[in-house]
């Protein structure tokens, strides 16, 4: 999976890189529990080897040990022989190569990328039983160094590093000494830490702080260059950006130049190999600050639209979230640096699970109405101060929390409804309405005449095309048949205005002049039930009959009858001619 036939010295800057923009796939791997560990927690018990060699890993640490403590013998049972390096001149000189050579150009994948597991890793392109672990160059030739269960079928795993990689060493003439060995005093390389001289861990220092300068030089000066060339970058939250970039990819660059100093001056493998954790360890931190500055980024530009747009609903959301991020990255940030350090994290990762699940299972409410919350604001199906209608329960919206949005009703009490709830529900928003549906159904006697009904549904149709505050489109008046009263008429229009309130004054001056219609007409409502005819009662107005039939007689003659449609070169002479609100108002017209 790591190796592709590429020098290992390039793809090491490679896997950091991985490293940083997402977590390892095999610390992940250590991470969740999969089903070759539950088959792993099944079977026997697997019994311990006193030289640690059941896994890949425990092969490649113990051998670095042993080298550290220049106990080559021991170095060597971490080698799969053939029978002519069985000597232990041969043993010796063998390990010496293999120490020489990984000093001056080794590439070793980080422990914490070694699979740990006696199966090795499984998820690779190699044979079953074959790890890849690094490669060594040798007279311009690169060695791949493989480590193989060596163990008979049906015996515990023993792994070492193959034939194929140990003839490829024992192969090797070595005489070229390391840049560090040729520039360290005399002194620095008798005295040993570790089984390693001490100049290597002077140097390593040196190397440290000299890979950091360079990075924060590089870094600053690629900000002060896009700050001078590129315009939009002095805006200042394109700028924030930027910043909130700068320390992830300092230690980023930092630890690239570290990883290639120590390798080509020749650092012992046994110090690269301890403080290849620690690299591992600072790309991840540098990932995890990265999305850590994200999250306050994201966070507060969210909030400063939503303040302008006056949502401040909103930004409780957004707090809310930025901190749930933020505690998932500590928390994922601290298992996956555990793992990179080598623990196993895998029971913690179940007890985590568990935990959530039981978490999730308790607050379910609290998250349902949670993720309503979420949907409320983000769909924007109503917003503070919309009148609407939720339910059965109709009201102005006075705010929209985590939990609960609250209403005021027309009652002027508050409904506290939960943002679950009320986000599964349908909602019906008056505030956005761009016009009001003016729809009242009228009833007239049963003495009402023929041509009074076509005077009504003229004139009041008139009345509608007149009006400046009345859509002509559609505007219908339609005799809809007898009921058990009179005779039924339905009206349909849509008022213009900015509210309720002034749709409701428009509606009002309708009606008035629907009233100044009927009188007009003659005829009269009819009502609810039944007519009592009293004897002080005068009926119909037959003046005003005998005046509607003659002007539905005279609209006939002339061909004016504007029934069944009115002609639309009439519809524009009447538009705006009704003066709105009448004459005597106090409102003038506009």
């Amino acid at each position: 999976m790591f190796y592709t036939g590429t020098p290992f010295k390039k793809l090491y800057t490679t896997l950091i890189l991985f490293l940083v923009l997402g977590l390892p796939a095999s610390t992940f791997a250590q991470l969740l529990p999969t089903g070759t560990e539950e088959t792993k927690e099944a079977a026997p018990e697997v019994p311990a080897d006193s030289l640690d060699r059941r896994t890949p890993r425990g092969t490649v640490n113990g051998f670095i040990q042993a080298v550290a403590d220049q106990n080559y013998i021991r170095a060597s049972q971490y080698l799969q022989l053939k029978r002519s390096y069985r000597k232990t001149s041969q043993r010796k000189r063998i390990v010496t190569n293999f120490q020489r050579l990984l000093d001056q150009s080794g590439d070793v994948i980080p422990t914490a990328l070694i699979s740990n597991k006696n199966t090795g890793r499984i998820d690779d392109d190699l044979a079953a039983n074959t790890d890849l672990v690094g490669t060594v160059e040798a007279n311009g030739e690169e060695i791949t160094l493989y480590v193989l269960n060596t163990a008979p079928e049906g015996q515990p795993p023993l792994w070492q590093f193959s034939t194929e990689t140990v003839n490829a060493i024992a192969a090797v003439t070595i005489e070229d000494a390391t840049l560090l060995d040729t520039l360290l005093p005399e002194q620095l390389k008798l005295r040993k830490l570790g089984g390693v001289p001490v100049g290597h861990w002077v140097a390593v220092v040196v190397i440290i702080l000299v890979s950091y300068l360079l990075a924060w030089l590089l870094v600053g000066m690629v900000g002060f260059l896009i700050k001078k060339l590129w315009k939009k970058a002095r805006v200042e939250e394109t700028w924030l950006v930027i910043k909130a970039l700068g320390l992830p990819f300092r230690l980023y660059i930092a630890v690239l130049l570290f990883v290639m100093f120590s390798q080509y001056v020749g650092i012992s493998i046994v110090v690269r190999q301890r403080f290849s954790a620690i690299t591992v360890t600072i790309g991840i931190v540098a990932f995890l600050i990265l999305l850590w500055n994200l999250a306050d980024i994201i966070s507060e530009y969210t909030k400063n639209r939503m303040t302008l747009r006056k949502r401040i609903s909103a930004i409780s959301v957004i707090l809310f979230l930025r901190r749930m991020a933020k505690m998932a990255i500590v928390v994922i940030g601290i298992i996956a640096i555990l793992g990179a350090v080598g623990f196993d994290v895998t029971t913690w990762v179940a007890a985590l699970g568990i935990g959530g699940i039981a978490l999730a299972l308790g607050a379910q409410k609290t998250m349902e109405n949670f993720v309503g919350s979420v949907t409320l604001i983000a769909d924007q199906p109503i917003r503070v101060g919309d009148f609407c209608k939720v339910g059965d329960i109709t009201g102005t919206v006075e705010s929209i929390g985590m939990r609960s949005t609250r209403l005021r009703t027309p009652a002027r009490t508050v409904v506290t409804i939960p943002n679950g709830q009320f986000s599964s529900n349908n909602i019906e928003n008056y505030a956005h309405r761009d016009r009001f549906l003016f729809n009242p159904i009228l009833e007239f006697r049963m003495e009402t005449t023929p041509a009074q009904l076509r005077y009504l549904l003229v004139q009041i149709r008139t009345l509608f095309y007149s009006h400046p505050s009345i859509n002509p489109d559609p505007a219908k008046v339609r005799f809809g048949g007898l009921t058990a009263n009179g005779y039924r008429v339905e009206l349909t229009a849509y008022i213009n205005a900015a509210n309720v309130d002034a749709a409701e004054e428009v509606e009002e001056d309708l009606y008035l002049r629907i009233l100044d219609i009927v009188a007009e007409s003659g005829t009269d409502f009819a009502y609810p039930s039944q007519t009592l005819y009293m004897a002080r009662d005068k009926g119909t107005d037959p003046e005003k009959t005998q005046l509607a039939n003659d002007t539905v007689t005279k609209w006939i003659e002339d061909s004016e009858l504007q029934i069944p449609s009115f002609d639309p070169a009439h519809i524009e002479k009447l538009k705006g001619t009704i003066k709105y609100p009448m004459e005597g108002s106090v409102v003038k017209p506009k």
